[in-house]
Order: structure tokens, then C-alpha cells, then sequence
């Protein structure tokens, strides 16, 4: 297949794309380096052996986007490309909307024009935490992501002719096991485990703890984290699930299991070997106390299902950090 990966310099779109070139497919890359890096392209490069198609682009542009359906016979898009902050989101709502939800309906129109009506999209754990229950969000992130499943479910009650698998996940952390690519995001991290990791390599001086009152074990919140390279795995089952059936099929990928935030720097500690400081502030806005995931249905369906633990997930992780992630 022909798969354009919009958001393919970034952190899960890297080590998708990874798959999809070691698996033999046709891949191009669309980014606009507003969370990536350029030198992470050579690197796919460097891991796979193979070349693939680029394009410097920004979704919110319709041009910019119709040259690129115009110029490859796609297949499909997996979709990654969109702000991701809880907290930044709370604070700058028409950016997060203008950007989420703009640039999917651009992307959705030039698929239509040009016939590939086959899509896998980067959802969230933040609308709800079983499939079957009813949509809703506690900040505007996640309600551009509701507001874009209901965008493609209504695309695909105009038109039967699509394929959608709504990929609904957790916490992604982890590395390439080469060490090569992982997740360096512009700037103060936003995600708890890059922010682990630049403050054990001291390029930040202690990890803000947000909350130690929520009724968790230990106070701190508590996610479903989950080894990038398992999500990937499960972007590649729903492809090959999408392209023999039509329809919209919303999925969770997670590990169905919480880990709190001082149990997440206790492992990093471990894997590292590095006294990693932390202070307790408050609470963010938009975050709640726990949330994981239950993966059946990406076990029946896709026959998906998340192997490896937070050692490994940590272990990866210090390996892509302490080298070349160091450098950026």
C-alpha cells in the first residue's frame, strides 16, 4: 500500500513509519516540524534502509495538501498530525480547534476528491475509557477529538464507501530500540516521561508532580502507559483491518493496567540509574485522577494486544535520551 502518515516526524508517526517501511509499503511523510525534527527523517532512513516521500507542510493549508494528493496514488492516511497538550489546551482553546479540527476537515476533503477513503486516526484515551460509553471530555484537546470521530462518522453515514478505524490511546512512552528515534518534542515537554528523562540527563532540574491528592494509591494520577512500539504495532493491525471492510470502528490501545506518576520515576530511576528530583504543585487543569484502558475489543478485532512493561518502556526510553536524544 501507498500510506501518507500526516504528523510522520513526530514521536508515534516516526516509529510508524518505521513499521510501514520494514514491512515493505510505500510510505510518505507530511509534517510541519511544529513538535519534530528534520534529522529524525534520516534517521528512519538510517534504521530502515529505505527512502520515502516528504513533504513540509501544515494541514491547515489547503494547497499545501492537495499537492500532495495530487502528486502520489495513496491508499491511506494515518492520521497523527494535531496539538496535543491537556494543559496548553485549556489555555489556548481557538488554536487547539483551529489546528485539530481545520486541519482534519482539509485532510478529509482533498481524501475525497481523490478517492482514498481509508483513514486510521490518532484519537485519545481523553474521550472515553470504554468504546461503548457515551463521548465526553474534560478540556478542549480532547474535544477536538471528539469533535473529529464525529466529523468521520458522519462521513461515513454520507458515504458507505469509508474505512476508519478510530484508534483511542493512552500514554505512549518509550523508544526505538535502536535508540535512534524517540520522543524529543520542541521545547518544555509536556508528557511526563520526555520530562523524566531531560531532567536525568540535567537539561531540567526537577520533575513538577501535578497533584499528590487525587484518591490514587499514592496521590499522584495514574495513566495506562504504553510501549510506543506496541502502539505502533496496533496502527498497523487496524490498516490491514480497514482495508477489508468498511465502516468506523472505535479501538482502545492501551495496556489496561494504571501506573501512578512516582511509580513511573521510580522505574525510570532504575532504568537509568539516575536520582531523579521531583517537587509536588498543583493540580493542572483539565486532569483527572485516573484513566486505562479496557482492550478487548483491539484483541477481537485486530488481534492486538500490548507486551511489553514499564521496565522495558523505561529502558528504551534511557537509551534513546542518553544518546542521541541527548542531542537535541
Amino acid at each position: 500500500m501507498s500510506i501518507l502518515v500526516t504528523g510522520g516526524a513526530g514521536y508515534i508517526g516516526s516509529h510508524t513509519v518505521v513499521e510501514l517501511l520494514m514491512q515493505g509499503h510505500s510510505v510518505v511523510v507530511l509534517d510541519n516540524f511544529s513538535n519534530a525534527q528534520p534529522q529524525v527523517l534520516d534517521r528512519i532512513r538510517q534504521i530502515t534502509g529505505r527512502d520515502f516521500g516528504f513533504y513540509e507542510a501544515d494541514l491547515r493549508n489547503p494547497e499545501q495538501i492537495e499537492a500532495v494528493f495530487a502528486e502520489n496514488d495513496l491508499t491511506a492516511v494515518v492520521h497523527f498530525a494535531g496539538l496535543k497538550a491537556v494543559g496548553e489546551s485549556v489555555r489556548k482553546p481557538l488554536e487547539y480547534y483551529d489546528n485539530n479540527v481545520t486541519g482534519t476537515l482539509n485532510l478529509c476533503r482533498a481524501m475525497t476528491r481523490y478517492g482514498c477513503k481509508r483513514m486510521v486516526f490518532s484519537s485519545s484515551a481523553t474521550v472515553p475509557f470504554v468504546e461503548s460509553q457515551p463521548l465526553s471530555t474534560t478540556n478542549p484537546y480532547g474535544t477536538t477529538k471528539l469533535m473529529i470521530e464525529q466529523i468521520l462518522q458522519d462521513l461515513y453515514a454520507a458515504d458507505p464507501q469509508w474505512s476508519i478505524a478510530l484508534l483511542r490511546y493512552f500514554n505512549p512512552i518509550g523508544a526505538h530500540q535502536s535508540g535512534l528515534i524517540g520522543e524529543s518534542p520542541n521545547g518544555i515537554p509536556n508528557n511526563l516521561l520526555p520530562y523524566v528523562a531531560q531532567v536525568a540527563v540535567g537539561k531540567l532540574p526537577f520533575v513538577s508532580v501535578y497533584g499528590n491528592d487525587y484518591d490514587t494509591p499514592d496521590g499522584t494520577g495514574v495513566r495506562d502507559y504504553i510501549h510506543v512500539t506496541d502502539l505502533t504495532q496496533g496502527h498497523l493491525d487496524a490498516l490491514r483491518y480497514i482495508t477489508g471492510t468498511t465502516g468506523v470502528e472505535a479501538i482502545n490501545l492501551g495496556t489496561g493496567k494504571g501506573t501512578s506518576v512516582l511509580e513511573v520515576i521510580a522505574a525510570f530511576e532504575a532504568a537509568s540509574g539516575v536520582n531523579i528530583p521531583y517537587k509536588i504543585v498543583e493540580r493542572r487543569p483539565g486532569d483527572i485522577a485516573t484513566s486505562y484502558a479496557g482492550c478487548q475489543k483491539a484483541k477481537e478485532l485486530l488481534g492486538w494486544q500490548a507486551k511489553l512493561d514499564i521496565a522495558r518502556m523505561c529502558e528504551d526510553s534511557w537509551r534513546f535520551i542518553s544518546g542521541v536524544g541527548s542531542e537535541q
